[in-house]
């Protein structure tokens, strides 16, 4: 059996004129997904599969070393829970 890949978003704001740049920096690293220039209160937010929190760690680690990254906020993706009919 292989290893399930957890989700997560990651909520990214970003220095005014770097939105575009960060959006396609964070498709370069490994891990992430999807990438999306949003509106309102963030500007990027990236969709990204891990095994661990490690891996997850260094995600963020990368996302944030980005030029233009002011902060960064993530959201884990709670698993489906599996129902059972009766």
């Amino acid at each position: 059996m292989g290893w399930s890949l957890l989700q997560a978003y990651i909520l990214v704001n970003t220095e005014p004129g770097r939105l575009w740049k960060v959006k396609e920096e964070a498709l370069k690293i490994p891990g992430v997904k999807m990438a999306h220039a949003v509106t309102g209160q963030f500007d990027v937010i990236a969709y990204v599969e891990f095994v661990d929190i490690d891996e997850l760690g260094r995600i963020i680690d990368r996302l944030q070393s980005i030029s233009g990254v002011l902060k960064t906020h993530t959201a884990i993706s709670m698993a489906d829970r599996l129902t059972e009919e009766i």
